[in-house]
């Protein structure tokens, strides 16, 4: 196990670095952390002290222990899901220092995809907060732009319909059926291939399955 985990690792640190030169020919910042904990310290020197931070739906951002790490720290961490009034906590993330999120998809040259259900995520991606860090796990690096979204679509969308106990189709088969579902979450489709804000847009690829 230990040789087959050591060739793993020698593939995504080499992919990883094919990724951050495709990210900084698209205006976009990339790190590599070998490590959960790396990231996590990654993430923590990008954030500044007493920043207010928000983010979109990140299981990622959870499993590096960022989470925890800005409820406990000195930041201004705006918790959505603790607020009794989530449109204006999900509208005061427009405004935040830095917004925390990870992708569904992303391209071996550094074009980013998601999907959003109430598309506040994509939303706060494309326009609004200072920063984005986007957590991402090297399992969600496809070859190419289609290739991301066939991820996102029948990988990430139809594992978080069976967390947030939808009744799409997608939800009941475990494959996208491309439904017009009252419960859908694939409403808004957000590709990002370059970020016209320079120092913007920040990717930590972590040498971990993480998300979904």
């Amino acid at each position: 196990m230990e040789m087959v985990e050591k060739y793993k690792t020698k593939r995504n640190e080499l992919l990883a670095a094919k990724v951050i030169r495709g990210l900084q020919s698209r205006n976009m910042t990339g790190y590599y952390a070998e490590s959960k904990e790396k990231a996590l310290e990654i993430a923590l020197s990008i954030i500044p002290k007493n920043a207010m931070v928000t983010m979109g739906g990140c299981m990622s951002a959870w499993e590096i222990g960022l989470v925890d790490a800005l409820k406990n720290g000195e930041y201004r961490y705006l918790d959505r899901d603790a607020e009794k009034d989530k449109r204006a906590a999900m509208l005061a993330a427009y405004d935040a220092d830095v917004f925390l999120s990870s992708v569904n998809g992303m391209t071996e040259d550094g074009i980013l995809v998601n999907i959003d259900g109430n598309s506040n995520r994509v939303s706060a991606i494309a326009q609004g907060p200072k920063k984005v860090l986007l957590i991402v796990g090297m399992n969600k690096i496809c070859p190419d732009t289609d290739s991301a979204i066939k991820r996102a679509r029948n990988i990430a969308a139809v594992t978080n319909a069976q967390r947030f106990g939808l009744t799409t189709p997608c939800a009941k088969t475990g494959s996208c059926a491309d439904c017009k579902s009252p419960d859908t979450i694939c409403c808004q489709f957000l590709i990002t291939r370059y970020s016209r804000h320079k120092d913007r847009i920040h990717v930590i690829l972590v040498n971990d399955q993480l998300g979904f």
